[in-house]
């Protein structure tokens, strides 16, 4: 098991940027693969960002490519979503995950965080 806490949502005018990080307990946080999904009032979880253990392979929903950044320090037991260029509709609660088998989109057998609030008005 994995325990997550995410921090670094807040409120910011469309085009701005956030930073969210999301830190990992134990000394084997580099084995798992983690994501950031998010899901706005009254919808469904979504898919946002993956990224492997080493992070050496990313990917991105449509929505976010070009915007959005994927990253990790395993030796901080932290990933992170560098948000810039954002839209009214990126407003949701943000949530970091992790995943012991591979790079992942699905909401599917995964450890959760709490999550955290990103609001973007306009």
């Amino acid at each position: 098991q994995v325990q997550l806490v995410e921090s670094g949502g807040g409120l910011v005018q469309a085009g701005g940027s956030l930073r969210l990080s999301c830190t990992g307990s134990g000394r084997t946080f580099s084995n798992w693969h983690m994501g950031w999904f998010r899901q706005a009032p009254g919808k469904e979880r979504e898919f946002v960002a993956t990224i492997s253990g080493s992070g050496g392979y990313t990917y991105y929903a449509d929505s976010v490519k070009g915007r959005f950044t994927i990253s990790r320090d395993n030796a901080k037991n932290t990933v992170y979503l560098q948000m810039n260029s954002l839209k009214p509709e990126d407003t949701a609660v943000y949530y970091c995950a992790a995943n012991p088998l591979g790079p992942f989109t699905s909401t599917n057998n995964n450890y959760w965080g709490q999550g955290t609030q990103v609001t973007v008005s306009s």
